[in-house]
């Protein structure tokens, strides 16, 4: 059973990996939604980026926060979440799906594009954060992310596939998306958990960070004051979303003439903490 969230409101808040034969999306319409999904909260950061960049566009999401947090899953249980919410997603009709969750990209991504079988665009959040950092000047970049993530390697693989000579470090913070669910923004929790995870000896000479989770963008500005000007840290749903502008511009599918564009919100489980946190 699925519960739905907002599912009226008209307001609220180069090169695609795996999929390199060419592909025909001329069955698309432009008019038709972005679905985006994500284990909770966290990939409300790369809709609002989404919103920002693409004004005009419908939007559907989906947040299984009934199975929050994935990093913390099997990759077997998180393949079936992904590819479920997946064919959701197809069932209501996107144009394109945007894998916002970055534990769901490491273990399922290779799922999701045989399910979706070249019917739309698929973007995930590693692989175009990767191939930026890959060809910017970068020597030594840092990875915190969840376990599930972490334990896939998938960062350093793709950034390594771009650039050999770039020296990556990859941390499992898995205390970080349940202080974030519970609303531990700007508290001291957070602010003790993000000193014990970033002066860890893997970070130690870093000059870059990537945040390899959706959610912790809501820690940026905690992230930033730890590091003051010494290291820059990657905003990954810009990046997401500009990817996935490109995409729909290259295949025509960019909704133009949308006035009043529709944002829908799914969830496998109405928690009192995503009504709070979507909020902010």
């Amino acid at each position: 059973q699925l519960q739905t969230s907002n599912q009226n409101t008209t307001s609220c808040i180069k090169v695609l990996p795996l999929q390199t034969k060419k592909q025909d999306f001329s069955h698309l319409s432009a008019k038709q939604p972005i679905g985006i999904f994500d284990s909770g909260v966290g990939g409300l950061t790369v809709a609002k980026e989404i919103k920002r960049l693409l004004p005009q566009e419908n939007l559907i999401y989906f947040g299984d926060t009934k199975h929050l947090p994935y990093g913390e899953k099997s990759r077997e249980a998180i393949v079936g979440y992904s590819t479920k919410i997946t064919q959701f997603l197809l069932e209501k009709n996107c144009k394109a799906i945007v894998i916002a969750c970055n534990s769901a990209t490491a273990n399922a991504l290779k799922e999701v594009l045989e399910l979706v079988n070249d019917k739309v665009p698929v973007i995930d959040v590693i692989n175009p954060v990767a191939e930026k950092v890959s060809y910017e000047i970068h020597n030594n970049v840092g990875v915190i992310a969840t376990k599930a993530t972490v334990n896939s390697g998938l960062y350093k693989k793709s950034i390594r596939k771009h650039n050999k000579f770039i020296k990556v470090d990859e941390l499992a913070t898995p205390l970080l998306v349940p202080a974030i669910e519970e609303g531990f923004r700007n508290h001291p929790i957070t602010h003790s958990i993000i000193y014990n995870y970033l002066s860890n000896n893997k970070l130690k000479n870093i000059e870059t960070l990537i945040l390899g989770c959706t959610h912790y963008p809501l820690l940026i500005n905690e992230i930033k004051q730890y590091y003051g000007n010494r290291v820059r840290v990657i905003d990954s749903p810009s990046i997401v979303a500009n990817q996935l502008k490109m995409i729909l511009e290259k295949n025509n599918l960019l909704n133009e003439n949308n006035l009043k564009p529709k944002y829908h919100f799914y969830l496998s489980d109405l928690t009192k903490n995503f009504e709070k946190i979507s909020k902010k």
